[in-house]
């Protein structure tokens, strides 16, 4: 039990990697914050760990001694954050892990993005996190807690099409490494995972929009020399890592999880 009696936050954890890293984390020992601008899938995930913990652990399914609650977030506006913040220490009355998981994509040329799908992405996979950390990291001095943020392989390298994600991954990965130099003197650690493929239900979704759903599998399994993308779990198995103990001599580090896509030339 590896987060017995912790509080971990998760953004964007109504779905993919957060709902199940928001599942292992109780499953450790947890109270989870799933926050999510979704409002009912935030409550869904909530709701089916309370269920499940319910009767094992005799817990009520709501109120402060939940095993989970939801928060409806939009982590680009500072006000919703400071609400988030106040919400999670007023469920649970601390904060030991930070999980920056929410994030939008925009797999387009740089011609054909807008100026406003530009704006909005930055404005939650960069300016999310920043707000996140800013009014969290007090708390998380009080505890010596870890942050994690995800990042992407294509913050490490360059991938066609998605110049706007890339980048903004990029940014997070900065970020990380200065929040790591930062922090370090308080206790508290920063890192960030670097996934490749991710079989999400959003990575799904996109493949059966596209001319030829099966050729792009193919393709997503030949970009990683193990042969596939990774699961949902492969990804919050590494975030667990990377906020427990088992990682405590580990901060300022991005972390390539990507079945070898990135190796090769």
């Amino acid at each position: 039990m590896r987060f017995k009696d912790k509080v971990v936050l998760i953004t964007g954890g109504g779905s993919g990697i957060g709902e199940v890293s928001a599942k292992l984390f109780a499953g450790e020992g947890a109270h989870v914050v799933i926050a999510d601008w979704n409002e009912a899938e935030g409550q869904r995930v909530a709701r089916e760990l309370n269920e499940h913990y319910a009767n094992v652990k005799g817990l009520t399914q709501t109120g402060a001694q939940a095993i989970a609650v939801a928060i409806q977030t939009d982590v680009s506006q500072q006000n919703a954050v400071e609400k988030l913040i106040a919400q999670t220490l007023q469920a649970f009355g601390q904060l030991d892990v930070l999980f920056n998981n929410a994030a939008v994509i925009l797999p387009k040329p740089l011609e054909e993005i807008e100026e406003q799908a530009f704006d909005h992405v930055l404005a939650v996979n960069v300016k999310g996190v920043y707000l996140t950390i800013k009014h969290a990291v007090p708390h998380l001095r009080r505890t010596k807690g870890s942050i994690v943020n995800m990042a992407s392989l294509n913050g490490l390298v360059g991938q066609r099409h998605n110049p706007v994600y890339a980048a903004s991954k990029g940014a997070v990965i900065a970020m990380t490494k200065s929040l790591a130099l930062d922090f370090a003197a308080d206790g508290v650690r920063v890192n960030c995972v670097c996934p490749a493929g991710v079989m999400t239900p959003l990575l799904e979704e996109w493949t059966r929009q596209q001319p030829d759903p099966a050729e792009t599998i193919q393709a997503l399994n030949a970009m990683h020399p193990l042969g596939r993308p990774a699961t949902s779990e492969e990804i919050a198995q590494t975030v667990l890592y990377l906020a427990s103990q088992q990682a405590a001599f580990i901060t300022g580090v991005a972390l390539p999880v990507e079945g070898g896509a990135s190796l090769g030339y």
